[in-house]
């Protein structure tokens, strides 16, 4: 049941670990100390509050989006936001030690 439900809000790991090996880009929302205490490889920090105003910087990336935060509220929150503009292949990993 558990994993059901993780599914449902962090989306599938295995997914997400296939994702990332190909390269998709790791946006982590958290605040920038959030950030600096500790992310995940490769990661870009774009803060939830600054993802509109970031929107055209992340539009060109032009590569699968995986997002992250501290405990999946944020990421799931950004890809709203994201998918709402428009934007596909929008992926949320849940917690940022999710993609350790």
């Amino acid at each position: 049941m558990f994993d059901f439900i993780k599914k449902i809000f962090a989306g599938n790991s295995e997914e997400i670990k296939k994702l990332v090996s190909n390269g998709a880009i790791i946006i982590d929302v958290r605040s920038p100390g959030e950030f600096s205490g500790g992310h995940a490889k490769n990661a870009i920090n774009i803060p939830l509050d600054t993802l509109a105003n970031n929107f055209k910087k992340i539009q060109k990336y032009k590569k699968p989006l995986v997002l992250c935060c501290a405990s999946g509220m944020r990421s799931s929150k950004a890809k709203g936001i994201l998918t709402s503009k428009g934007l596909e292949n929008v992926h949320d990993a849940g917690s940022w030690v999710n993609l350790r």
